[in-house]
This record gives structure tokens, C-alpha cells and sequence, in this order.
């Protein structure tokens, strides 16, 4: 076996880490996944732990239950996080999602050794090895891929003690409680009883330890040629309602042989997750990043789970910035972009609950403060229908904290200027629709899109032939210190690009879920005249080229200017609006491609491109790429981003928000190998065709999975599983050239043209080839 390493040292005071490449052993009875060459390596241990905001630690998680291995050798500090753990209060700080507690293990013995972690992607695996001169000792700890439970697995060259402690996060008035039943130790922790909490979380952290030699669960001695495991089961009252003593048996039956029977599960699952799509573009930077956001998005979001805020389940305190909630001007939406095209469909089951359980508090605030139809949403809501975004609830913790006493704006609600919200919302919903042209999913997501629909619908203005939006704010606008109360003069934006592109998305949207359920027929001659007479997106002269404006008007005056193509506007326009691009108005398109080539005139440094060190990391990447900017370019911008601003977990920060950059390096890489947005497949679309790369099953709008190779300059063939027995429309992939299309058992029949069509039936396997 044959490995090379690459070292690169990140910014500020991050370790050193390795990407290692591990060579493919032919011939064996089961091949590793392509997931296994890669892998991230700590040297220090964590800097930025505990944290509000994304931990710099080695992390492992199941979608539900995290796991941020912290601390040092001789006291290692692990934190649990749960994406169901919220104190359902209206306000942050203070409200949002919370820290169930943690488990410490002090390690005298390893006081100042040396410090090596390994995060396993292709396992799902934190492998920690700890030297101090003879003494090693090795743990290795894991989340259940399919069961709430942490394993810690301790083995050591020399015998040493060491001492646990489990423990819940205090204060922010909960209530603590803690005991020992038969050999599990436990702790809770409640939010309940407090008011305006808007309904009662628990949780349960229960400790089992197998193989201790010690004389009680306070001190354990690890011995050579003998494993100790510790396990932590986490339960909430959302998983069950007996959330204590179910976690109480469930650690209390963890064996020896049910530890690995769990593993064994966790392994597989992880093995399929892996299988399920692939890519291969012979970089290894970006392929390692690519893996390393697939992985903690798989850590971070299970699809019959509660969702994920802000900061998934890595959990480290209380109070989290924004407090982790759904933010619904794109952080709640963007970390799940990239899971569609990606064949992770079930991973985004979680998605649309929040959105539907919001909807009665939806329609309240539409008609009470705006006097229209269907739904209006604040910025920021939470599970079961909880809105977190209120203001402070007193006026002087509102001068403290905004320089105004007026906590009552818009009825104490957090609108920030915004209609957008609930469209914003649908955006996801729509994108998965039309990557499965589910039956039961487009029913679930309907009354949604109709009422959103019903909203745009008394809302828009008609005025001069056209489609109007006034008072719909591209940006946030509200109250701060700095503003001095005089914040209201910002208001009066007239259409903005983001409204532009999310309503008339909507529109089309709901229409083809319409026709495709068969409902409402008599309502879409008003929705198509809606997307025909919506106004055109603002444009002026910049110097001497056209470039995109981001609203028509506003006071204020720069998003009045004809500044260009930026992360908000590319929201509502290109993804997840999806409404522009090469084939829709190529003319258009031409203006916002010369607008990315002008990114690069804002640059101070290397990394700064598309200005998305704060925001828009995993929007601009993949907007240049689908208005069709050269492709080197966007690689090497993304790698020296990536160098600027990253962790050695292989989580990609900003400063605005944190799982939402997942989606960034799996997005920018699909759809340069993939498109489909427009109704046509395109392989290889953006990419450069003298760079060899490869595809397997990625999934494109038609419900299709699609499997390509790109070898010395040609594409080799196109396979395509129908899975819904659509037309597929994709571009020759050879153009100028006749094409063969084979089914098995039928004779290949020629296609010939540009773009192609054909009919599929359902579950059928076509390959595509030059004739």
C-alpha cells in the first residue's frame, strides 16, 4: 500500500493537517468507498472549544446526536450535542438550542503528551493516539450511525487510571438532576416551568463502563491486552416519553457483543451513505473537501430527525450565536443544497416540518400586521412552531441592546423588513420535487406553496402592465446602536432582486406541482401571468458595461447603484431561485457572467473573491459556475478560500453562520460535472474537458440518476436510471454526433441533434454513447 502526504498550514492558530491517499488494493472481496482515501489529521488539540460558534475539533455525529471530542491528553473534554435539545423560548440569547452536558475524562498519566486525532471520514471515526514516552494509549470514539449512543474505546500499552465524569449543562434556568441505577450513571437536564416557554424539553445522558478494573465508576484502570468502552446513551423527551429510563436500559444492555453488533450497523450504514453517489476530479484538496462536507452534513442532519440549526449538533454552550435556530434568509435552507444532486434525498426528510408546523402562526401574522392572504414569516423560527426572533421583551434590554426602547416593531416580531421568508423556505421544497417528482412528497409540500402562493398573489401591486413589489427588503433593516432609532429611513426598498427571483420561482414552482397533482387547474392562468408580467430584474450601466442593480430603488443608495452580481441577489436569481441562466435568457446571463469576472476587482488578498468571508460562501462558488465562469478560475479561488478560512475538522468558515458552508464544495463540484436546473441535463457543463473526472449517481432534476466519466478529453458514455418514467431532455453530450441509446433487451435506437429527447419508462437504465 502507497501513500503520499500533503501539508499546508491554516491561518491564525489552527494545526498543521495531512491529506492522506491511500492506494485502492485490487482484487479484494469488498473495495473501500473513494471516501476512504481521505481523512483529517490534528497534531494540537483544540483551540476553540467551548465555543458559540463552529468548534475547531474533531467531530463525529449520527444527524441527531453530535459528538466535539475537546480537551487535551491528560483531561479530555467531550461535548454532546442534540438537534432536538431547545429551550423553546422566544428571545436569544437565552432561547434556542441548548447544551445537554458533556463527559470528561481525566488521564493523569497523560498530562503534556504528544497529541494525534484522526477524523475518519469513510468510518464515521475519531481515532486519538496519546504518547508521553513509553506510555501510548489509544481511544477511539464513534456516534451510532443508527442508535442515540456514544462509544468511547480505550486501550493502552501500560497500565494508568482514569477518572469520568458525566455531566449536564447548568443554569439558563434549568433543572438538574443526576443518579446511579444498577451500574449507569445519569444526568438530566430540563427546561420546563419558565414563562413564555412555549413547551418542555428533557434530556438524559446515561454512562455504562465495560472493562473497568477499578473499584468504582469514579476511577477506572485500563490495563494492557483489554479494551474499556464507556458508552453515553442520550435521550430527549422528543425521542421518547420515557426519555430517563429508556436511556437508563438502553445503556444498561450495551454488552460487549451489543457494542460491536452497533458497530457493525453504524458501519454499514456509513458504507452505504458513501456508495450512494461519488465524484473523482483528480484534486486532491478539493476532493478532500468535497468528502469532509459530505461527511459532517451526514453527521449533522438525519432525515427522520428533528432538523438542524445554525451549528448542527456540535453543541459546545449555551447561548450559541443567533441561538442556532432556523434562519430562514438562507442559513436554515443552504446546508441541504448540495444533499440533492448528491443522492442524499432522505437526508433532507427533516427539512420542510418546522416550515409546516410554522403555518398557523404563518397566517396570523398576514393577516393581523399586513392584511393579506396565506403565510408571512419572521427571520427566524424553531421546531414545533416556536418563533425565536422576537425582541427583547422590555424596553430598556432593548435600548441595551438596539440604542430604541420600540421592542414592539411589528408587534415584537423579527421581520426585519423582510416578506421573503416563507418563499425563501419553499425554495428547498421545490428543489427536491423536482429531483424525485414525488407523488406523496409533492402532496406533503402543497398546502405550503398554496399558501405562499395566496400571500404573493394580494400582495404584489399591478401597476403599468407589470408586477410590482414595494416594502420587500433585500437586505435586513432594523434597529442598532450604531443607527441611533433613525433605522427606518433605510426602509422603502421597490423591487428587490431576491423578491424578483424567489416569487417568480415560486410561481413556476407551483404551477408544475399543480398540473403534477392535478389541483387547482382554474388558478394557474393567474399564476402564469404572474411569471409573465413580474418585473424584470434591475439592470444599469456601470462604467461602460451593463451590470445587475440589486433593487430597482431604495433609499438607500448603493443597492440603487448598477453594482453587480452578489451572494443575495444570486439567492433569489440562480440558486435556489433557479430562474436564470444560459438556456432561460443567455443575454441576461452574459451581464451577470461579466459581473463574476469583475469579482476579482474587490480583492485585498487571495480568498476574498465574491466577497464571502462573512456570507455567501456556499452561494457565490456555485452561482459562478452556473452562469458559466471559467472553470480553473472558480477551482483556484475555492482552494485559496479555502487555505484563508478553514478548520482542521475540514468545515469551512465564515462569519455569518456555520453548516450552511457544507453544502459549498459538494454544490460548486456537482454542478460543474451536473446540471439540470433548466429542465435539460448538461454533463460536464463547466468543466474544463482536458482535466480528466468522473461521476457516479448523482441525481438531476426528472427524478434521474446519472453516472458519467470525462477520460482525455472525451466523455466516454452517459448512464441514466429513470426512476419516474419522465422525458429526459439532456444537451448531446457529443455534439455535431449520432447517439446511440441502449436499454437492455431492446435494440439501440439513434438520436441525433441538440438537445436530445426521449421517452424513459419507470426504473429503466438507458446508456448513452457516440455512435
Amino acid at each position: 500500500m502507497t501513500y503520499f502526504r500533503i501539508k499546508f498550514t491554516l491561518k491564525g492558530i489552527y494545526p498543521v493537517f495531512c491529506i492522506i491517499l491511500l492506494s485502492i488494493t485490487q482484487n479484494t472481496a469488498a473495495q473501500p468507498v473513494y471516501a476512504s482515501r481521505y481523512k483529517t489529521v490534528f497534531t494540537k488539540p483544540p483551540a476553540n472549544v467551548p465555543t458559540a460558534k463552529t468548534p475547531d475539533a474533531p467531530l463525529a455525529g449520527n444527524g441527531d446526536l453530535g459528538l466535539t471530542f475537546g480537551g487535551d491528553p491528560g483531561n479530555l473534554q467531550l461535548y454532546f450535542g442534540k438537534n432536538d435539545f431547545w429551550r423553546a423560548y422566544p428571545v436569544y440569547p437565552g432561547g434556542g438550542i441548548a447544551l445537554p452536558g458533556g463527559l470528561d475524562l481525566s488521564i493523569p498519566a497523560l498530562k503534556g503528551a504528544d497529541y494525534n486525532a484522526e477524523q475518519l471520514l469513510d468510518k464515521a471515526l475519531i481515532h486519538a493516539v496519546f504518547k508521553k514516552e513509553a506510555l501510548q494509549v489509544t481511544v477511539n470514539s464513534w456516534v451510532a450511525a443508527t442508535n442515540n449512543t456514544v462509544v468511547i474505546e480505550i486501550s493502552t500499552n501500560k497500565s494508568l487510571t482514569l477518572h469520568p465524569r458525566l455531566w449536564a449543562a447548568e443554569g439558563n434556568t434549568s433543572i438538574n438532576s443526576n443518579g446511579k441505577t444498577g451500574s449507569v450513571v445519569w444526568v438530566t437536564r430540563s427546561f420546563e416551568n419558565t414563562p413564555l416557554l412555549e413547551w418542555p424539553c428533557h434530556v438524559a445522558l446515561a454512562m455504562h463502563i465495560q472493562g473497568n478494573n477499578g473499584s468504582n465508576e469514579k476511577t477506572i484502570t485500563v490495563v494492557p491486552g483489554r479494551k474499556t468502552i464507556i458508552t453515553v446513551t442520550v435521550y430527549t423527551n422528543n425521542d421518547r416519553k420515557d426519555w430517563l429510563e429508556g436511556a437508563i436500559q438502553q445503556a444498561a444492555s450495551l454488552t460487549p457483543d451489543g457494542v460491536q453488533n452497533m458497530y457493525n450497523a453504524h458501519e454499514q450504514w456509513w458504507r452505504a451513505f458513501w456508495e450512494r453517489s461519488e465524484v473523482q476530479v483528480d484534486d486532491p484538496v478539493i476532493e478532500k473537501y468535497y468528502y469532509a462536507s459530505q461527511y459532517l452534513f451526514a453527521c449533522t442532519s438525519r432525515g427522520n430527525k428533528f432538523a438542524p440549526g445554525i451549528w448542527g449538533p456540535f453543541i459546545t454552550k449555551d447561548s450559541t450565536a443567533w441561538g442556532g435556530d432556523y434562519h430562514l434568509n438562507y442559513n436554515y435552507q443552504a446546508p441541504y443544497w448540495a444533499a440533492y444532486s448528491s443522492n442524499y434525498i432522505d437526508l433532507t426528510d427533516n427539512y420542510d416540518q418546522p416550515l409546516l408546523d410554522y403555518m398557523n402562526k404563518g397566517y396570523q401574522h398576514a393577516r393581523e400586521l399586513l392584511q393579506v392572504k396565506g403565510i408571512y414569516y419572521p427571520v427566524g423560527i424553531g421546531p414545533k412552531g416556536l418563533c425565536t426572533t422576537r425582541w427583547p421583551l422590555t424596553p430598556d434590554e432593548m435600548l441595551l441592546r438596539y440604542g430604541t426602547t420600540e421592542n414592539m416593531i411589528d408587534s415584537g416580531y423579527k421581520f426585519l423588513g423582510q416578506k421573503i421568508n416563507a418563499v425563501f423556505g419553499a425554495a428547498n421544497m421545490l428543489m427536491r420535487f423536482y429531483s424525485t417528482y414525488d407523488a406523496g412528497y409533492a402532496a406533503r409540500i402543497y398546502p405550503y406553496l398554496l399558501a405562499c402562493a395566496d400571500f404573493w398573489s394580494d400582495y404584489l401591486k399591478w401597476e403599468n402592465g407589470r408586477y410590482v413589489i414595494y416594502m420587500d427588503h433585500y437586505g435586513e433593516v432594523m434597529p442598532n446602536l450604531r443607527n441611533k432609532g433613525q433605522w427606518r429611513q433605510q426602509l422603502g426598498d421597490f423591487n428587490s432582486t431576491l423578491s424578483l427571483g424567489l416569487v417568480k420561482m415560486l410561481f413556476k414552482g407551483i404551477i408544475e406541482v399543480s398540473s403534477f397533482l392535478k389541483k387547482d387547474g382554474a388558478r394557474q392562468e393567474k399564476w402564469q401571468h404572474i411569471v409573465s408580467h413580474l418585473s424584470a430584474f434591475p439592470v444599469g450601466k456601470n462604467g461602460d458595461r451593463t451590470s445587475l442593480q440589486s433593487v430597482e430603488r431604495s433609499p438607500n443608495e448603493r443597492l440603487g447603484q448598477p453594482t453587480g452580481l452578489s451572494r443575495v441577489s444570486i439567492h433569489g436569481l440562480i440558486l435556489p431561485g433557479g430562474v436564470c441562466g444560459p438556456v432561460t435568457d443567455p443575454a441576461f446571463n452574459a451581464i451577470l457572467l461579466n459581473d463574476v469576472a469583475h469579482w476579482k476587482d474587490h480583492m485585498q488578498h487571495p480568498g476574498e473573491w465574491g466577497n464571502t468571508l462573512n456570507n455567501g460562501f456556499e452561494t457565490c462558488f456555485p452561482g459562478a459556475v452556473r452562469v458559466g465562469y471559467n472553470p480553473d478560475t472558480i477551482l483556484q479561488q475555492l482552494k485559496d478560500r479555502i487555505a484563508l478560512q478553514s478548520l482542521p475538522n475540514g468545515w469551512i468558515t465564515q462569519g455569518g453562520g456555520g453548516i450552511e458552508t457544507l453544502s459549498a464544495v459538494p454544490m460548486t463540484i456537482n454542478e460543474m460535472l451536473l446540471q439540470s436546473y433548466e429542465g435539460v441535463i448538461r454533463i460536464f457543463p463547466n468543466w474544463n474537458h482536458k482535466k480528466d473526472a468522473r461521476f457516479k449517481k448523482l441525481r438531476a432534476y426528472g427524478a434521474f440518476v446519472v453516472s458519467s466519466s470525462l477520460q482525455k478529453g472525451r466523455i466516454e458514455s452517459v448512464t441514466i436510471l429513470s426512476e419516474k418514467g419522465r422525458t429526459c431532455v439532456i444537451e448531446n453530450p457529443w455534439p455535431g454526433k449520432t447517439v446511440q441509446l441502449i436499454v437492455k433487451g431492446k435494440k439501440p435506437a439513434l438520436l441525433s441533434g441538440n438537445p436530445l429527447s426521449f421517452n424513459t419508462t419507470k426504473n429503466e437504465l438507458i446508456t448513452l454513447r457516440p455512435k
